[in-house]
């Protein structure tokens, strides 16, 4: 199963590559050829997101592998690093086409066969548009934060590509219909808008990726449905508390104390506590859960009074069974 999910994720990220590296070669030559900044700036964007496939490349096949002595909880956080890195080239790539947009409004350049970028463009869109569903699908069917990071880059690129597309199509039939009015402009105010709207993708991949490499708790309705799972054990189940999460690449990490009845053996506790163990990793495949068991005595403290599946009355009536039984006991 999981040697089946880590060749779905490194052939999708293949393609990734494959697709970059075609895109970012003929957009530098018809970009340069024609003199076509937005262009350009396109096939810089298209380069930033060549490395970032190949970074994802690298991180779905290292996050794969098993836990061992020295990494005890896997690898998954490498595919957080990778979408963190992934954010901050994207910022420089930004960077950059700002700084050559703004040149070229500054010092307009003329230019030339522009059936030629708006060609190059569309191509663009549509490769990007169909390799970033792909991307997509795996990366949620998996889980894997590192193609999901990729996907959003290139269908950043699908949008990006598209503005260009329309905007050399609008200075194209600028020179037929208006041919003594210059938009040469628009050229740069489009690579301009490319670059913003790279730096908003950027912005939102690396709130996403730290927050997992911080270890922030899973999202609130991932922690909800793990609460309906436990509260629903009961009567075995008297109660939780101390529910914890995170999560590292694809996989989670979920610990809780669960309070039983106190007078169950310990196998008997054991036993329930592997039946929760399991009922959460059907709904959360993958998933590593630690169950730490208590005995209930009725007496729900501030820790645990939230997570108490107890009615007061069943709670009193525990606590004054406890209570005899001490009394006999002396």
């Amino acid at each position: 199963m999981m040697a089946d999910i880590q060749r779905q994720k490194a052939g999708v990220a293949w393609l990734s590559v494959l697709s970059n590296t075609i895109l970012v070669i003929t957009k530098i030559i018809i970009g340069v050829w024609i003199g076509s900044v937005s262009v350009i700036s396109e096939a810089i964007h298209s380069a930033v997101d060549l490395i970032a496939s190949l970074i994802t490349l690298f991180s779905v096949k290292t996050s794969g592998k098993p836990a061992d002595s020295e990494h005890p909880f896997g690898h998954g956080k490498i595919e957080n690093i990778s979408g963190t890195v992934e954010a901050l080239l994207i910022f420089l790539a930004a960077g950059w086409i700002l700084y050559e947009a703004i040149g070229r409004l500054l010092h307009p350049e003329p230019i030339e066969l522009l059936s030629w970028g708006i060609g190059i463009m569309g191509f663009s869109s549509a490769a990007n548009l169909i390799v970033s569903e792909m991307l997509f699908k795996v990366g949620k069917k998996t889980d894997s934060i590192a193609l999901l990071a990729d996907g959003w880059h290139l269908r950043t690129d699908v949008y990006t590509s598209a503005g260009v597309m329309c905007g050399l199509g609008f200075i194209w039939l600028g020179k037929w219909i208006f041919p003594e009015t210059d938009l040469q402009w628009v050229d740069p105010v489009i690579a301009i808008t490319v670059a913003l709207i790279i730096i908003r993708t950027a912005y939102r991949l690396t709130v996403h990726s730290i927050r997992d490499l911080i270890d922030a708790s899973l999202p609130s309705h991932e922690e909800d449905e793990i609460r309906k799972i436990i509260g629903a054990m009961y009567p075995k189940v008297h109660g939780f508390h101390e529910l914890r999460t995170r999560k590292a690449g694809n996989t989670r990490f979920i610990e809780f104390h669960m309070k039983v009845d106190s007078k169950l053996t310990v196998e008997d506790s054991h036993s329930i506590a592997e039946e929760a163990s399991a009922t959460i990793k059907e709904h959360f495949p993958g998933s590593h859960v630690n169950v730490h068991v208590e005995p209930c005595d009725g007496r729900c403290e501030s820790d645990c009074l939230k997570g108490c599946l107890l009615s007061e009355e069943e709670r009193k009536r525990i606590s004054g069974d406890i209570k005899n039984l001490q009394a006999a006991d002396l």
